[in-house]
């Protein structure tokens, strides 16, 4: 019998992000906080931009967004947002989303699943994803409960399973 695999990968819904990012932007447009601060949230390029006179109604817009997000269904671990920077007379902030996993990343997955795993399971790195391979199902899903129960500072998902 040919071995059992799953992938695991660190993907995002290109969309979800941008109906996320919508729904902020309807919600900065409407509410009564926010009339007159020249607030908004925008793509800009392959980032978002969050932008408002105040340092404070700034982090009200990236909070506004991380909510559409995990709404969603998109792990806030992909998030990568700056700190609030004064340009002019407004305060902005760059975020981007985080997509792959680091070769450096994917090293530590791969030595958690060698050290912590069941016997025979074999995990290779294949470019910005993990294969993990094994005779058993049953070590695959207890490869993927230990990795559930790890707080890793990114965000996975499981794909592939065969």
């Amino acid at each position: 019998m040919a071995d059992s695999s799953f992938d695991i990968v660190s993907k995002v819904e290109r969309q979800e992000v941008d109906n996320a990012l919508n729904q902020a932007a309807k919600e900065i447009s409407q509410r009564y906080d926010f009339k007159g601060t020249d607030a908004s949230i925008s793509w800009s390029g392959e980032k978002i931009l969050m932008q408002a006179n105040g340092e404070e109604r700034v982090k009200a817009i990236l909070d506004i967004f991380e909510t559409k997000l995990v709404k969603r269904g998109i792990s806030l671990k992909s998030l990568d947002a700056g700190e609030p920077q004064l340009s002019g007379k407004e305060y902005k902030i760059f975020a981007s989303i985080e997509e792959g996993i680091s070769q450096d990343n994917a090293k530590k997955v791969a030595k958690i699943i060698r050290d912590e795993g069941p016997k025979g399971v074999k995990a290779q790195v294949q470019g910005d994803e993990l294969r993990v391979s094994s005779k058993s199902r049953d070590d695959l899903q207890a490869i993927q409960a230990l990795l559930k129960g790890k707080d890793l500072d990114f965000a996975i998902q499981y794909t592939n399973y065969r």
